[in-house]
């Protein structure tokens, strides 16, 4: 389990983004900087706990969020400050060992950066992404799509009995 308590947000509806009942999850320094974090450690480690489709790169500097998938970013170089939630969400810097688990729906932005930020992302298997930016006409379809995305079997980092499954099945039990 990670070394720092596991920090969780949620959002909710702000008429433009989504968001989501189900908790994002920022894991804090599951990968040890000190040493050097390598990409493609991550990148298998989330392929082993069933989150697939890998890519590395940066984080888009304008908000959107996924309507069809969950998302997982984890940090190997540099830190980035978030917003997470939409332009009245949360700010947060994260930085290289940092794992952040992204509800379908949930928005997300960069707001600065370092300049060697760079992160690998990855979705549940089964789950392609789609891109949505907060514009008229997206929802009703959209609020559909996140309904429709079913939770994963694993978390990405720690597998069938990882933080996110308790997390997000407790919020699940709660809608019902």
């Amino acid at each position: 389990m990670p070394k720092d308590p596991i920090e969780s947000f949620i959002f909710f509806d702000d008429g433009t983004f989504p968001n989501s009942p189900l908790p994002l999850l920022l894991y804090k320094q599951v990968f040890n900087a000190e040493s050097g974090v390598n990409p493609s450690d991550i990148e298998k480690g989330f392929h082993s706990n069933n989150w697939v489709n890998p890519w590395r790169n940066g984080l888009y500097d304008y908000h959107h969020y996924h309507s069809t998938a969950h998302e997982v970013l984890g940090l190997y170089s540099g830190w980035v400050k978030a917003q997470l939630g939409g332009p009245a969400g949360k700010i947060v810097t994260v930085k290289a060992g940092d794992v952040i688990v992204i509800p379908a729906g949930i928005a997300h932005k960069n707001i600065d950066q370092s300049p060697d930020f760079q992160v690998v992302g990855a979705y549940p298997q089964g789950q392609i992404p789609d891109m949505r930016y907060g514009k008229p006409g997206e929802r009703p379809m959209a609020d559909e799509n996140i309904g429709k995305v079913s939770l994963p079997d694993n978390d990405p980092v720690y597998g069938g009995k990882g933080p996110l499954i308790k997390n997000w099945s407790i919020k699940v039990d709660q809608k019902h």
